[in-house]
């Protein structure tokens, strides 16, 4: 209702740095055909979507706007859709599935039919903002092997507010489960941008909704996994093929778009099977190499999974001479917390209870840490203390703001998250001489911050050790039953 009160063609913020307002472009620059696709989309912010493209990019560089239908059933993306886009000044067109086939498969039908030089995929929910679209085509101009994206900002999906800033975005990283999550820059590239909002910021991977690719860059480095079904992992795929094939994929601070962040989709799946599993089984096998088992331990259903022949796939990555997974998580996303030489995992042991530090099986940041008897069945307990001085769970960190103590996402700016580890006296520390405490109160069991007293309350053991890679053929039976490592 909120979206069919605004206009096709309002006006948003210019939420950009201002240094980006002086940013030059070349004159010149590659076409591109934006790719739309679309199921069962509500017809103002399809069309929002489509006139925030054509008002706000440059007519000499947009060739086409192309709509993929994804088999919807709503009557008005049909015929009046097609009437509709046919009175528009930019060439824009309707591909249609024969039958529902999912993202991945309709945006490879919109690539193939695509005349301009570059592919700038976009959901059908968004909307672009003024300069959106030159320094996504200018990168992609300085080298073909650019992939780039650009800011993804919120439109409130309640209100449609437009919810911006000019602050220096977060970046693409993924969990043990290989499932995407936004991460803070961390110091190493902070540094080297130097506090420069324009400069291109790496990325370890994209979200996949919103990005531009070079479309012979895209053919040639495989598009997407043939195999995979739906959507899932496609993001991630592309992410890992850009760095270890060659190319660099970038966050570029001077281009935003909104995206209406769905609480659920607005229409059913009819597919029973786990199609999520499916792509990230064929995902492990093809690019993870011995790394595939840490995933395989913290998922260990998917071993289960059918992941289909991924012979061509892995001819692919042979052909393209890409590097290795290892090499990924070293130089691209060292901040990781997947097994590295030097690495310790394990658990986080309070020995006058027996109880240790648990996440209580939450993923989502931030949630309360919480102390569980030891059952040394991985995941839930397993953490790692990092030379930042970080107590690591995945890709969030022991958070302590004076209050409540809870995981948040890592940012290595010390503070809340350096604890200070001390063999000798088995406590955690916290600055101000504060350290970890477990208190047992009628059977309760506390987590808190306290003045350090030497008491066993605050006797902590970290039970860890490095990770044992290329081992799988040795315990898969194991990693089935979920067992400890």
């Amino acid at each position: 209702m909120a979206s069919d009160m605004i206009g096709f063609n309002r006006s948003l913020p210019d939420v950009r740095p201002k240094q980006c307002l002086s940013k030059k472009y070349p004159a010149h620059l590659p076409t591109t055909s934006v790719i739309i696709i679309f199921h069962n989309e509500a017809w103002s912010a399809l069309l929002r979507t489509v006139h925030s493209v054509i008002n706000r990019s440059p007519p000499q560089a947009l060739a086409e706007v192309i709509l993929v239908d994804d088999a919807s059933t709503r009557d008005h993306l049909g015929h009046k859709l097609d009437e509709y886009v046919a009175t528009l000044s930019v060439p824009v067109r309707v591909e249609r599935m024969g039958v529902r086939s999912g993202l991945i498969q309709a945006r490879m039908r919109g690539a193939r039919v695509a005349k301009g030089q570059v592919l700038t995929f976009l959901d059908s929910h968004c909307e672009v903002t003024v300069g959106w679209l030159e320094p996504l085509l200018a990168r992609i101009a300085e080298d073909r092997s650019n992939v780039v994206t650009p800011v993804v900002d919120v439109i409130n999906d309640e209100t449609l507010a437009y919810e911006g800033d000019g602050e220096i975005p977060f970046v693409g990283v993924f969990d043990w489960r290989l499932t995407f999550t936004w991460q803070a820059v961390q110091k190493r590239d902070l540094a080297l941008i130097k506090g420069d909002p324009t400069l291109p910021i790496p990325s370890p991977t994209m979200a996949g909704g919103l990005f531009a690719i070079d479309k012979g860059y895209f053919v040639e480095t495989g598009m997407y996994d043939p195999g995979y079904e739906i959507w899932g992992a496609e993001n991630l795929e592309i992410s890992f093929k850009t760095w270890m094939c060659g190319g660099r994929l970038e966050i570029l601070g001077c281009s935003h778009v909104g995206h209406i962040f769905r609480r659920k989709a607005p229409y059913t799946n009819d597919h029973h099977h786990d199609f999520l599993s499916h792509n990230n089984k064929r995902l492990a096998e093809v690019w993870l190499d011995e790394y595939k088992e840490f995933f395989y331990f913290v998922s260990p259903y998917t071993l289960a999974v059918d992941e289909g022949n991924i012979t061509d796939r892995l001819e692919l990555r042979r052909r393209l001479g890409c590097k290795s997974f290892k090499w990924y998580l070293e130089n691209v996303y060292p901040e990781t917390s997947w097994p590295l030489k030097g690495r310790k995992f394990g658990e986080i042991r309070h020995p006058e209870t027996g109880w240790c530090l648990d996440t209580g099986g939450q993923t989502k940041d931030p949630f309360p840490v919480i102390a569980h008897p030891c059952h040394g069945e991985g995941v839930s307990q397993l953490w790692m203390y990092t030379s930042e001085r970080e107590v690591k769970h995945d890709t969030n960190c022991l958070d302590f703001d004076g209050s409540k103590i809870q995981l948040y996402g890592c940012h290595q700016m010390k503070g809340n998250q350096e604890w200070v580890y001390d063999e000798k006296s088995q406590e955690l520390r916290k600055d101000a001489g504060k350290c970890l405490d477990l208190q047992v109160y009628d059977g309760n069991f506390t987590l808190s911050v306290q003045d350090c007293d030497g008491n066993f309350s605050q006797k902590w053991v970290l039970n860890m050790r490095e990770w044992e890679l290329n081992k799988l053929g040795l315990y898969k039976d194991k990693l089935n039953q979920n067992v400890p490592f």
